[in-house]
């Protein structure tokens, strides 16, 4: 077998074993749902389960770490010159295009954290953490404090918009959103609020 069709076939199985977790947390809710159902839903073992995911929180939360992980990764890696918000844009695009099929699983994910508010929660937390460090990659770009007023509203909305775009993926709906950040960005007052 070669390499490449060896990690097809583990991307699969992760695939698989994340959407049959998705599945039962929203069907039986987070608590109830064992790591062997998931396994016998995603016709894998037990142990592969938990070679890909070592806790059932891991597995509750992977889909977002892997988006907030990609996206600050873009941010704090964007091309000298390039500002936070073409950065966004230019990633949104690839990122959107790169993961169509997501919709199934964000569907899914929408549907055991609407089951499991415990999960909702953490999620919740996880997303502030990300929203701060954008707020901090706004604030260094415009030479205000991470914790200054406006580069947290900016990074606040930002995470709104983008949250919707992955809801609703098309071009036009990301036109908008971009039209949007770009307007209110410009309307900021030139010194920064405290």
């Amino acid at each position: 077998m070669s390499e490449g069709a060896r990690e097809r076939g583990k991307a699969r199985r992760r695939e698989a074993i994340l959407r049959a977790a998705y599945q039962l947390f929203a069907e039986r809710g987070f608590e109830a749902t064992t790591i062997a159902e998931i396994a016998d839903r995603a016709e894998v073992s037990a142990r592969t389960v938990t070679l890909y995911f070592p806790t059932k929180l891991d597995l509750a939360t992977c889909h977002l770490g892997e988006f907030t992980g990609r996206l600050a990764h873009a941010l704090n890696n964007r091309a000298p010159g390039t500002t936070t918000l073409e950065a966004l844009e230019t990633w949104l695009r690839a990122d959107l295009a790169e993961h169509p099929a997501e919709g199934e699983l964000d569907g899914l994910w929408e549907a055991m954290l609407d089951r499991n508010p415990q999960l909702r929660a953490v999620t919740n937390s996880r997303l502030a953490e990300a929203i701060q460090e954008g707020a901090r990659i706004f604030a260094a770009e415009r030479g205000a404090a991470p914790d200054a007023f406006t580069p947290r509203m900016v990074a606040a909305a930002a995470a709104a918009v983008v949250s919707e775009l992955y809801l609703r993926p098309t071009e036009a709906h990301l036109e908008a959103a971009m039209a949007f950040l770009a307007a209110g960005i410009s309307t900021l007052p030139p010194g920064q609020l405290p």
